[in-house]
Formats: C-alpha cells, structure tokens, sequence
C-alpha cells in the first residue's frame, strides 16, 4: 500500500471511530432525556431566601427530571416535604449559612469537574482548585476553611492503598493551605512516608487549626487528626474512614471496613473521650461520609440497589447503635445540616 493510500485509510478509520463514539454519545443523551421528561415531577415549595434564615438541610436532589442534580435545601422541620431548589448543580455539596461549596461535573467527550464556592445568593463567588473526580466536601463550621477531596486517576477504593486522592484545604478568601498528603504523617509514633499514602475526608474542628481525616498505607486506614498550622497528621485508632465530628465535639462517626468483603463498609460512631466505639443499627453498606443531623442521630446517603436507578435517599439513625434506619429524605444525596 502507497503512503498515500495509508493516510486515506488512516483518515477513513479515524472518521469511522469518532462517528461511533458521537453516535453513541447521542444516543445515551437522547435515552437520558427521554428517561427524565417521563418522570414525575417533585414536589415543590418554600423561599430560598427565607429558607436561609431558620434551621435547614442543603443537598443534592436525585429526583429524576428536570431538576436532577440540582442543590435543594428543605426546613428541618420538614425534610421530605417539598424542597426549593436552587440554580446550582453539584455532584457532591456541603454549605454552611453564608457559603457552599459545590463540586461539579461539565459532561461531554472529556468530562471536566470544577470546585465552586457559592454565596448566599445561590452566586458564584470564588472558583477553588480542584484535581480529579469529586468525591467529598467540607467547609468549617464558620465557613472560613473548605476541604475537598478527589479521585485522581478516577481509580476504585475498595481496597485501601489501591488508590491515589487529592485532599486540599484551601480558605474560603481564595489562598491554598495545602494539599494535606504533604503533611507529616505520623503513626503509632512512626513517620509515614510510603508513596502509596493517601488522606481523604476531611472533618474540622472549631478552632480553625485542627481536623480529623483518614489516613491509608500498605492497606490500612486510620483516623487521624491534623495541625493546619503545624502541618502534621497523627494516628488515634485504626479501620476509621471518612470520619465526620459531632455538633458537641466528642465522638467521630465513620465507616469501617472490619470483617466485611472488601468495597463494603458499616457505620460506627467513635467517643473520643471514652475510646469506646458503637456501631450503628444500619447494616448495609455505607460509602458517604456521615453528617450529623443533632448530637442523636446520623445522617448518609444511600443508593437505590434494587429498581435499577441512579437515585438515592438520605438516610438517619441513632448515634448510639439504638433503634433502625428511617429515610429523611427521599431521593437526595450529600445533606448538609445548616442551623
């Protein structure tokens, strides 16, 4: 075959294999269309503005149509009534009453993911850094910090030490604090220093320095708790992820691999002045990074396994391993308790 000749075939089966990937493209967008201009609509209801000002819950809305994936935010006195959406989209949200953080996905050929601090007006104020596929987000108590954690080459964690993650804590007036990988990591009194160490999920104190997150090498995980300002993260106990602190700052809650099958976790609760760990009355599975909803009780997202959606509820139980799991809020994932 001629050089010429090679180039047209070249030319031939490039053009054939971005025909495919557009067709396919195409279809799959057309299916999810059609696929949310059949659902049911939600219920709708409430002021944004006014909503803002009394007890609420922020979080991502899964009810399928036209708003999928929107930010919602309900009173806290009625969470599964209806829900006044805001003109945000976020794949994982948190917020507290002034700010929310907002992490994003731009879907196309090459998806594109953005870190979004927004006001209270719903408004962008401030575009983060961000590396990676969103997985979780949190900002300080009094907003001044947010910590955001990614995939970065979008591998699975189902086994500790098998992925890699980028934990940032940036201050919410734009400057970096640091992605807190690069902190000294100590634990059981020895440095950590292995390339396959990872932190990820981040909690924070009220005093602006300290935080709690997880720690993984050689196929373990711990809770540690961090020095913003000294930059150093140190072990408190082992098979601890996604910690989350209790509004009365003694206990941890989190998720635990213990004897379950690797990619399976179940939620516990951690006293951090007694030592003494419960673990709750929910038994499935549990990937989210819990938010509490008072000092009593868990809040956590939970997939639809069983109709085949891509939806999700949220989620409460009692804190301290009493009564069963109840849905709070149907089809919603990612809930932030803002009072």
């Amino acid at each position: 075959m001629s050089g010429r000749n090679r180039v047209i075939a070249l030319v031939a089966v490039l053009l054939a294999a971005l025909i495919g990937a557009g067709g396919y493209v195409w279809n799959v967008r057309k299916s999810q269309a059609e696929t949310l201009a059949s659902a049911p609509p939600v219920d709708q209801g409430g002021d944004l503005q006014s909503l803002r000002t009394q007890p609420h819950i922020v979080f991502r809305s899964n009810a399928l149509g036209e708003t999928y994936g929107r930010v919602a935010v309900v009173p806290l006195s009625a969470p599964n009534g209806p829900r006044a959406f805001t003109p945000a989209s976020c794949e994982r949200v948190y917020a507290t009453s002034a700010d929310t953080i907002c992490l994003s996905a731009q879907r196309g050929l090459v998806t594109t993911y953005q870190s979004r601090l927004l006001d209270a007006g719903w408004n962008e104020a401030r575009e983060l850094p961000l590396t990676g596929l969103p997985s979780r987000a949190r900002l300080s108590r009094d907003g001044s910090l947010v910590a955001t954690t990614t995939f970065v080459y979008g591998d699975s964690y189902a086994n500790p030490g098998q992925f890699s993650t980028r934990t940032v804590v940036t201050r919410t007036d734009g400057e970096v604090v640091g992605d807190i990988e690069k902190f000294k990591l100590v634990v059981d009194g020895k440095v950590i220093t292995a390339s396959d160490k990872n932190l990820w999920g981040v909690t924070f104190a009220d005093d602006n320095d300290r935080f709690f997150a997880t720690a993984a090498s050689g196929g373990k995980t711990w809770l540690v708790e961090g020095s913003l300002q000294a930059r150093t993260v140190t072990s408190i106990r082992g098979d601890v992820e996604c910690p989350s602190l209790s509004p009365d700052k003694t206990r941890i809650a989190f998720k635990k691999h213990g004897d379950l099958p690797a990619g399976k976790w179940r939620l516990a609760v951690y006293n951090l002045r007694t030592g003494t760990e419960i673990e709750l009355a929910e038994t499935r599975s549990i990937d989210d990074q819990a938010e509490w909803l008072d000092d009593s009780t868990i809040l956590y997202g939970l997939s639809h396994n069983t109709d085949g959606s891509a939806s999700s509820d949220v989620w409460k139980v009692p804190a301290d391993g009493s009564g069963k799991p109840e849905v709070l809020i149907s089809d919603a994932w990612s809930p932030a308790v803002v009072r």
